[in-house]
């Protein structure tokens, strides 16, 4: 199957499958140990049922909403994932692109494999930077003036990375920075030569944003991935939320929180907006999903937070009962890597298509002409069976 074929976002996956070597694949693919909160993140949409309700004038759907400040054309963004040249060439700014003609904010990660200026550059769109706090706080502090430099609008704190998760898929197959290269590993990346290429010849999988920096230049002697180990600062409290609140001083989520109490502190702290993520299944597993989180943190805090449900997203109906619960948007990951990988930037067009359809039609089957009037009347939790 070619991505021009595909009829939802799983559908991209098996074409991904099929273009990426195995250990690339199964990067995007796994999660942590038994990858329980990673079938969560998307099963437990399934236990929310939609309620619709019928004779209302649905001719025209309304998606436009705000998110950050800005005015976006759905309440959709595009969730920070590391290294997008490791799937495709296009990488972040064919992403940024993609976003751009959807109206919908796009997520740099610090991990990427595109400067950040570069992919300010690359589009129009409204943009966030993701970001860790490292040891080096002169690091930051010098990735926050480059990304208000650059436009970029909010920022994004990930807090769940205190160690690294078990994952243990990049351990069967292989997969590290740069791959091993053992005879099974190997003979998997030479059987897409354009692959290696790009990562070995063109040096494409550069984590761009830390090695083009002053403050790291000399550290990175010992190599990247060693830097960035050792940089991830397992200290950090809710000081530090407040430190870089005002060191940004303007719109700035924390990614990587679940529980109300998490959420109330972000705000104390000076946040703006929460993901409720557990990082894609990837970091502590059996995590809630962040599906399940949102009725709590909305009752509590939605006057104070902007909520984004971060994690699972396959279908717009997910979306719908992500909004009808509270949340203010929905950022997908894996859902536009599937997409990249199988398509680059036309791919990733695609699957924004299929995914805005779906939501579009989701609103006219429950009854719903505007994306701002859902609320928990069109869902309901499915009663448990005996």
């Amino acid at each position: 199957m070619r991505y021009t074929k595909c009829n939802n976002l799983m559908e991209f996956r098996e074409v991904a499958r099929r273009r990426l070597p195995a250990p690339v694949f199964h990067y995007i693919d796994g999660g942590a140990d038994d990858e329980v909160s990673l079938a969560r993140n998307t099963a437990a949409f399934a236990d929310y049922e939609l309620m619709p309700s019928q004779l209302h004038d649905v001719s025209r759907i309304e998606l436009q909403s705000t998110l950050f400040g800005e005015a976006v054309d759905w309440p959709v963004m595009i969730s920070p994932t590391g290294a997008s040249r490791l799937f495709h060439a296009a990488g972040e700014p064919g992403v940024a692109r993609a976003a751009d003609k959807f109206g919908m904010f796009y997520s740099l990660s610090t991990l990427g494999t595109t400067t950040i200026e570069d992919t300010a550059a690359a589009s129009n769109g409204p943009k966030l930077y993701q970001l860790y706090v490292f040891k080096d706080r002169g690091l930051t502090e010098e990735w926050i003036e480059r990304c208000r430099a650059a436009g970029y609008k909010a920022l994004a704190l990930t807090v769940d990375v205190a160690v690294g998760g078990n994952r243990e898929r990049d351990l069967v197959h292989g997969f590290a920075a740069p791959p091993r290269s053992r005879i099974r590993q190997a003979l998997a990346f030479f059987r897409h030569p354009g692959w290696v290429y790009r990562a070995v010849v063109r040096n494409d999988l550069e984590m761009v944003n830390i090695t083009s920096s002053a403050a790291a230049a000399e550290a990175l002697q010992a190599g990247i991935r060693s830097y960035i180990y050792d940089q991830l600062e397992r200290s950090l409290t809710w000081k530090d939320v407040e430190w870089l609140a005002a060191k940004w001083n303007g719109p700035l989520a924390v990614k990587g929180v679940q529980s109300v109490e998490d959420c109330r502190l972000a705000a104390d702290a000076g946040a703006t907006a929460v993901f409720l993520s557990n990082h894609g299944g990837r970091q502590l597993d059996t995590a809630p999903a962040p599906v399940d989180c949102i009725r709590d943190v909305a009752d509590a805090l939605r006057d104070r937070l902007e909520i984004i449900c971060d994690g699972g997203i396959r279908r717009g109906s997910h979306v719908v009962k992500a909004l009808a619960l509270g949340a203010n948007a929905c950022s997908i990951g894996r859902g536009y890597l599937y997409a990249l990988a199988a398509g680059g930037q036309p791919g990733v067009e695609r699957a924004l298509g299929i995914l805005r359809a779906e939501l579009e039609r989701t609103l006219a089957l429950i009854g719903c002409s505007k994306i701002g009037n859902l609320d928990r009347r069109y869902i309901r939790q499915r009663p448990a069976r005996a």
